[in-house]
């Protein structure tokens, strides 16, 4: 028999059954079902928490870069601080010459001194005055008393005439030596009058050239204004520098905050005293910041950039702006957590409060900063001063 003779088989093919059937249906039905329940957990978290937050990843850290600067000129002679290093207020990072500081300083101490003594000359001479005064009213009255006698004895002829004109004569003569005495008196009146050695204008004026000089003299030790870190030093050994030029920076890193750039869409419901939440890159989600709104900038930042746009002319196109928000971060987070400036941040405010206020009240001034360091120049130089004083008076 050929091979095309062969009886060909019949092929049969199985229904499906029910069960086969029913399976696409049921996906499609727990599918829907999913979908279901996702689409209403995700409406039940914005109505419950998601629209009441507001999130940005254009934010960042910032702080105060305070500048490290001389009061007064000379050339560098020590530097004891430098980049990354941790300083405390008051320690001295940079020193200069103070060779000239301290002549001119001998030298105001030497002229205080010469002004208490001259003084003290002054009121020696006042009281020299006084007693010419004194000894020129009592030749005044003598002569006085020596006239009338003679006018006395003259009227009975006892005397000469010629010796009452000679009794007359001295009288005018202590008159006007007595009136001389009281114009000395008077000029040296002038000098010290209402006041002591201490408070004698010309010792004043000394003393504070002891002072300028001193202070001058303990400036040429530059502190560090406040605790932190040191950054941006550019000052070299043996550069004269001049006053106020900038020689290095202290970043105080126990005072962070973030500058959270937020769309213009977004402010609508923020409010300064917000709760936020935060993370940064460097540590991962598995460390979160707490912070809370302290205010907001007064402009956008393209309105404070160095060429802000000019819309008024050309062609325009709407670009979303972003107006930067200050946000205050945990100190004690801060300190477990070191964060350093310019560090990202993922930011996310907390609308639930909006009983407060977009923009910083009127007359709020409670995130300033203060340092001590220079308050004890002057007491200082006043000890100088009155040891100066005491021990020439």
């Amino acid at each position: 028999m050929n091979r095309s003779e062969q009886p060909i088989e019949s092929i049969t093919f199985a229904s499906p059954t029910a069960d086969q059937q029913g399976r696409p249906a049921r996906r499609k039905i727990i599918a829907a079902i999913a979908v279901t329940l996702a689409l209403g957990a995700v409406a039940v978290y914005w109505m419950a928490s998601g629209r009441y937050q507001e999130s940005t990843q254009d934010a960042y850290v910032d702080g105060n870069v305070v500048a490290v600067t001389s009061q007064v000129g000379g050339v560098v002679t020590a530097i004891d601080a430098d980049d990354t290093d941790y300083v405390s207020a008051g320690t001295t990072l940079v020193k200069l010459d103070c060779v000239d500081a301290e002549l001119a300083l001998s030298k105001a101490e030497a002229d205080l001194a010469r002004s208490v003594r001259q003084v003290r000359a002054r009121f020696a001479g006042a009281e020299q005055t006084r007693a010419l005064v004194e000894l020129q009213s009592v030749a005044l009255a003598k002569a006085q008393a020596d006239l009338a006698r003679r006018r006395h004895l003259a009227t009975s002829g006892a005397i000469s005439g010629e010796e009452v004109k000679h009794a007359e004569d001295a009288v005018r003569a202590a008159t006007a030596a007595l009136n001389a005495a009281r114009g000395q008196l008077a000029a040296s009146r002038a000098l010290i009058d209402r006041s002591s050695i201490a408070t004698n204008p010309d010792v004043l004026a000394a003393a504070a050239q002891v002072r300028d000089a001193y202070v001058a003299a303990y400036r040429t030790d530059i502190p560090a204004p406040v605790s932190g870190l040191i950054t941006k030093r550019n000052v070299q050994l043996g550069q004269k520098i001049a006053p106020g030029v900038a020689l290095m920076s202290v970043v105080p890193m126990d005072h962070l905050w973030v500058e959270a750039n937020f769309k213009e869409s977004q402010l609508r419901h923020i409010r300064i005293g917000q709760a936020v939440k935060l993370s940064a890159d460097v540590y991962g989600d598995g460390v979160t910041y707490h912070g809370t709104v302290i205010g907001q900038d007064a402009g956008t930042g393209s309105a404070f950039s160095l060429l802000p746009a000019q819309n008024a002319t050309g062609n325009w196109i709407k670009v979303v702006q972003r107006v930067p928000i200050r946000i205050a971060l945990d100190a004690r987070e801060v300190a477990s957590h070191p964060l350093q400036l310019g560090l990202s941040m993922d930011v996310t405010v907390d609308t639930h409060k909006r009983n407060g206020s977009r923009l910083a009240a009127n007359g709020s001034r409670d995130h300033g900063g203060r340092t001590d360091v220079f308050a004890g120049e002057l007491a200082l130089a006043d000890s100088v001063v009155d040891k100066i004083v005491q021990a020439n008076q």
